[in-house]
């Protein structure tokens, strides 16, 4: 993988955007590591807390994120732009801790696939807070998405769970924290920006180490000599796919990247079927194929479109519907 071709140089406009398979190559092998690092973080989520789990996996994810920065020849920590690396952090920290303590409130599956909401909310918050434009087909693909949250959640049908919420939220604060991300890769190296926010994410984390004196079920636990392998496992694992989806969205627009999400329902039902003896309903399922096709349409329609905007760049000055 040619890595430092693609992040050379963050302000040069003809490495960003131009690569979108690799894009997708990188935001599939993401997928796999989060959804791995999901299902271990739900077998220790009873151990540990949600807070020292944050603090964990963003510790021991500095070891390849500076092999990262070395690698790419230009490890800098400077940065211009401290308030976006702090929004960033701020969404990012609330969207983890949203996620993993899904893990412990719901089976994996039905947690992993109410999170796949979050290319939904990106897709609508890119057009205030990136001035992307949005089309009818687009729109119609993100209701679409939505009524399969709907169909896995049942709202009144008596199987409402309100620990639902909880990965929703999560993908809300995602959703936030994918569109900052897009906004510091115009000025901000890839390393810096996974450095910046791994730090801020271990602070975070140690700052919940006091609450274990308001509610002991807060309270942090030494670990066993076999959980260090664990808690470092999910550390490093972390730290790849930080990498590797930041990358990502370089090389592609949101709206291309974005919805390769979705193939976590798939690698959840597997690890939660295998590992923890989780059947999804057919609820789930059917509003997990819904929410999937909807976001393999939004990638089909902006193929579509990326390929008529080029055709028609010099004929036509009239906006394509996306």
């Amino acid at each position: 993988m040619n890595a430092p071709a693609v992040i050379k140089s963050a302000a040069s406009p003809i490495l960003r955007q131009d690569r979108p398979i690799f894009g997708i190559v990188l935001i599939n092998l993401a997928v796999i590591v989060f959804t791995s690092m999901d299902a271990i973080i739900k077998a220790v989520s009873d151990t540990f807390p949600t807070g020292q789990i944050v603090f964990f996996r963003n510790l021991f994810a500095f070891g390849p994120i500076l092999a990262f920065m070395l690698w790419q020849g230009n490890v800098t920590f400077r940065t211009r732009h401290a308030l976006g690396h702090l929004a960033r952090g701020l969404f990012g920290v609330s969207a983890m801790y949203c996620y993993f303590l899904s893990y412990k409130l719901l089976p994996l599956s039905d947690a992993i696939a109410l999170g796949l909401s979050g290319p939904i909310f990106l897709t609508v918050l890119s057009i205030p807070f990136l001035g992307e434009k949005v089309g009818v087909r687009r729109w119609s693909a993100c209701i679409v998405g939505f009524i399969g949250v709907l169909v896995m959640t049942r709202p009144g049908a008596g199987v409402w769970q309100a620990a639902a919420l909880v990965p929703l939220l999560g993908a809300v604060f995602y959703a936030l924290a994918m569109i900052s991300i897009r906004k510091l890769t115009a000025t901000e190296g890839s390393g810096t920006i996974v450095f910046y926010f791994t730090l801020f994410a271990t602070l975070a984390g140690l700052a919940t180490a006091p609450l274990g004196w308001v509610d002991p079920a807060l309270a942090w636990a030494w670990p066993a000599r076999g959980d260090w392998l664990i808690v470092l496992a999910i550390g490093l694992m972390g730290g790849c796919g930080q990498i590797l989806i930041t990358i990502a969205f370089r090389c592609a627009p949101v709206s291309v990247v974005a919805p390769f999400d979705y193939m976590a329902l798939v690698y959840g039902f597997i690890l939660g079927f295998m590992f923890f003896a989780e059947v999804p309903d057919a609820y789930l399922i059917i509003g997990g194929v819904i929410v999937v096709a909807s976001g393999i349409y939004i990638v089909h329609r902006e193929t579509v479109v990326a390929r008529e905007r080029r055709r028609q760049q010099a004929a036509s000055p009239l906006p394509v519907d996306a």
